[in-house]
């Protein structure tokens, strides 16, 4: 199943909320991700740009673009979600690449 890089960063509103009762949200936002199909394979707390780190596995584009939508109308999250592929997939990729005959302006 294809795997996702989600990223997050806390409002102000969310954390405050933490701070005043903190509990593990993964559990609260587990079964809409199984709602639509997918799993929450990794999960961190992290500082710096982001608040959260997580990689998530669903069936398609369309139901992990589906999780990021749910969960930016939610407000308390600002969410970036990046694809994964497989160092294999990215081999093939590049593979293909090279036989796609592009040719960038002035060539």
């Amino acid at each position: 199943m294809p795997q996702y890089l989600l990223q997050g960063s806390y409002t102000s509103d969310a954390w405050a909320a933490q701070v005043k009762d903190p509990k593990n949200r993964l559990d609260a936002v587990r079964p809409a991700f199984e709602a639509l199909g997918g799993t929450i394979d990794h999960s961190w707390l992290c500082f710096g740009e982001f608040d959260l780190a997580v990689v998530a596995s669903f069936p398609d584009n369309v139901s992990a673009a589906a999780i990021s939508i749910a969960v930016a109308a939610g407000g308390a999250i600002n969410l970036k979600t990046t694809p994964l592929l497989s160092i294999e997939d990215g081999i093939e990729a590049t593979k293909r690449a090279g036989q796609a005959g592009y040719r960038p302006p002035g060539n």
